[in-house]
């Protein structure tokens, strides 16, 4: 019989159709491949992208030259730009603002064909240490409230360059789903005077049914209450409201771990396309006792249709007790 399950932190319900249990193989999948061609990303095409923001390199190069390891450039064509002032405005009882924030490309690797997954523990580690430079940096700015990094790996996903990389959108206002976790999280501690994901945490390790891997800082879980078929949670075992809190020996453990599940993820549904999200604390809320940062992984094998967005529930017909022992089991 299906079930209904509710999210403890945002209060989201969602069904799942257990009794449309699928295994991996009865998804239908758009598996990444990679095609080629030219790619703005790729190492000696330096000059195709705008001047980089941040460079890591090995050799002591010039700026916007080869000889990197990761780039980070500006969005050739940002959702919002960096110069100019909000000029927030009433028009009636509609609220309006000017587009102000920052969009940029955290170019992982200057190999075209490597993958998040296939790059070594340093290069993946890099890839944090550049999230972390970053929104350092865009906290100075006072127009901002929330710096949001995403990956899009694959056509499925959104990504239109297939170059790994991912990306940051830093935004003046907080979006409305942070915000409910936030307002989640702020629940449960007033309450019970205790971390929800903490909590979360401590359940599942105890349980142990819904735990796909562990080491010394990290868990990766299913999630009770999950949206789509296969999402996985990073959570850091350590409460921290904030991802650039996070110190070198995490940030290690961090790239150990998510390799483990991406290479998990590739072997068990067949290098699907995914998304990506780090999840942490609003700009002004950077040290709390209530909200724990973390990631979520959501492959891409279902799509949201009419009842998702009429109702707002989600149906996913994978339970999470099965996807992740799915993806315990999986050799590497």
């Amino acid at each position: 019989m299906p079930e209904l399950r509710k999210d403890p932190i945002t209060g989201r319900w969602v069904i799942i159709a257990t009794d449309r249990g699928k295994r991996p193989s009865d998804f239908a999948k758009e598996t990444v491949q990679i095609k080629g061609g030219f790619c703005p990303f790729c190492y000696g095409n330096e000059d195709k992208t705008p001047p980089e923001i941040l460079c890591y390199r090995s050799d002591g190069g010039a700026r916007n030259s080869p000889g990197w390891n990761l780039r980070v450039v500006p969005n050739k064509f940002p959702a919002l730009g960096i110069e100019g002032n909000l000029n927030r405005q009433g028009e009636g009882l509609f609220d309006k603002m000017n587009g102000i924030g920052a969009h940029e490309v955290i170019i992982e690797t200057p190999d075209h064909q490597a993958t998040l997954a296939t790059i070594n523990e340093q290069a993946v580690e890099d890839v944090f240490w550049a999230f972390r430079d970053r929104m350092l940096d865009l906290k100075k700015d006072r127009r901002l409230r929330y710096i949001l990094i995403f990956k899009n790996h694959g056509e499925a996903a959104g990504a239109s360059i297939e170059h790994s990389h991912s990306q940051l959108i830093a935004l003046p206002i907080v979006p409305k789903l942070v915000r409910e976790e936030i307002d989640g999280s702020k629940a449960h501690f007033s309450f019970k005077e205790r971390c929800v994901y903490c909590d979360i945490i401590r359940q599942e390790l105890n349980a142990g049914s819904r735990v796909i891997d562990e080491n010394q800082d990290f868990v990766i879980i299913a999630p009770y209450a999950p949206r789509f078929p296969f999402e996985t949670w990073i959570l850091p075992k350590t409460h921290d409201a904030c991802f650039e809190n996070a110190q070198k020996r995490e940030y290690q453990n961090l790239s150990k771990i998510l390799k483990t599940i991406l290479l998990k993820v590739d072997r068990v549904l067949d290098y699907p396309a995914y998304n990506l999200v780090i999840h942490t604390s609003p700009i002004t809320e950077t040290i709390n006792d209530f909200y724990h940062w973390h990631i979520e992984l959501m492959p891409k094998l279902s799509k949201i249709a009419g009842f998702e967005w009429g109702t707002g529930f989600y149906i996913n017909p994978v339970p999470p007790e099965d996807s992740a022992k799915f993806l315990r089991e999986a050799s590497l």
